[in-house]
């Protein structure tokens, strides 16, 4: 590992990992070797999407007459991914049948453990096994390096597989995008950044993908887990049809805004999404709070005393802080005035190319705070 193979997060040196895609093209080209060669190859040297080149080591040799398999383990480095530890194969198997051609054709497959795409909407077209177009890229790419150094113009069929890919899968997103029996090959540069916002953020994407090929209008976001019962009891809609945004409501909207969706629904509770009056994009603590400053500011601006403000902003959560002022004669003024400037900074964000509507709640949903137009655009997706 280089310098460049580390990452600082929370003033943590943290080390990097390669993605799925990386190990099952490095898999495919050491097998693509031991195929031509009919010899064991402990090693394969691929260059990853961001130009470098990495050598990864090869587990699990078999050759046969013109076959070979072996495996890469996935390493996610400090990252927390389901996926690391993980046996990606790479089965090849040549043909000569394509000997007259310029070029070796190259076919790539799922075989045990990774998904299928089953619905529209993703990258990959439905039927096809779940390896996004970089990561096929980089297998083709890495084989065809192989067979062109040996001088081999025939055809060579490459499966993925991943045999414990169908039990890990249950631990991601895969089922709700309609992708069902095994996880997905990916990656787009190569390399997984630990705790990496970047991976968390294609995620949303490949999901607002989906969504919006079941409906090119109107989406539904919400933050997280509360978000989405809230949706579900209290709104009765289907939470399929939300997408968990986490944190990351900035980048969500802007993403929204790049795809050409025009309606916009935005659900969650108010430890998030206080912030957003606060012009706060990225709702985690670790960016910034401003929770009571919000609540404060607001009611001040109502008319609450110096006391009142004071206990707002020694509160600990907005639940606390809502019920301090419940019953004020500012109370309706408050929420209002908290929704108006939160709406101000969405509508900035999306450079008011969308519309859209927010909803707020407390824990206990005692305190719910609405833009006008939400419950008509609720009644939408039900």
């Amino acid at each position: 590992m280089t310098e460049k193979d580390y990452v600082i997060k929370n003033a943590e040196k943290l080390r990097c990992g390669y993605t799925t895609g990386s190990c099952a093209a490095a898999a495919a080209a050491a097998s693509a070797e031991m195929a031509l060669t009919g010899k064991k190859s402990w090693g394969a040297r691929i260059r990853l999407p961001r130009g470098e080149e990495v050598l990864f080591t090869v587990n699990n040799q078999e050759i046969s007459q013109v076959s070979a398999r072996c495996s890469v383990t996935k390493d996610g480095g400090d990252d927390p991914d389901v996926t690391s530890g993980l046996e990606i194969f790479a089965d090849v198997k040549l043909s000569e049948d394509n000997r007259f051609c310029r070029e070796a054709e190259i076919i790539v497959d799922g075989g045990e453990g990774v998904g299928r795409v089953t619905k529209a909407g993703l990258r990959v077209p439905v039927g096809k096994a779940a390896i996004n177009p970089v990561p096929l890229k980089m297998i083709e790419k890495s084989v065809s390096n192989v067979l062109e150094k040996h001088g081999f113009k025939g055809s060579a069929e490459v499966i993925i597989s991943v045999p414990k890919g169908a039990e890990t899968a249950l631990k991601t997103f895969n089922h709700r995008l309609g992708i069902e029996g095994g996880i997905s090959i990916l990656g787009t540069t190569g390399v997984v950044e630990p705790m990496s916002e970047k991976a968390l953020v294609d995620t949303i994407r490949t999901e607002i993908d989906f969504h919006k090929a079941a409906d090119r209008e109107k989406i539904l976001i919400t933050p997280g887990n509360f978000g989405s019962d809230f949706i579900r009891e209290y709104m009765g809609i289907d939470i399929t049809k939300a997408v968990q945004c986490s944190n990351y409501i900035g980048e969500t909207l802007d993403y929204i805004r790049y795809s050409g969706l025009k309606k916009i629904l935005l659900v969650g509770h108010t430890g998030k999404l206080i912030k957003l009056a606060a012009g706060i994009m990225n709702t985690h603590s670790s960016y910034a709070d401003g929770r009571m400053e919000v609540i404060a500011t607001h009611a001040a601006m109502a008319g609450a005393d110096r006391k009142e403000v004071c206990r707002i902003m020694n509160c600990i959560t907005t639940d606390e802080a809502m019920d301090v002022i419940r019953g004020e004669s500012f109370y309706g003024h408050v929420k209002k005035s908290i929704m108006e400037k939160a709406l101000d900074h969405l509508n900035f964000r999306l450079k008011n190319q969308c519309r859209i509507e927010t909803i707020m709640f407390t824990s206990d949903r005692s305190h719910i705070m609405k833009s006008d137009g939400a419950d008509k655009l609720a009644e939408e997706f039900m």
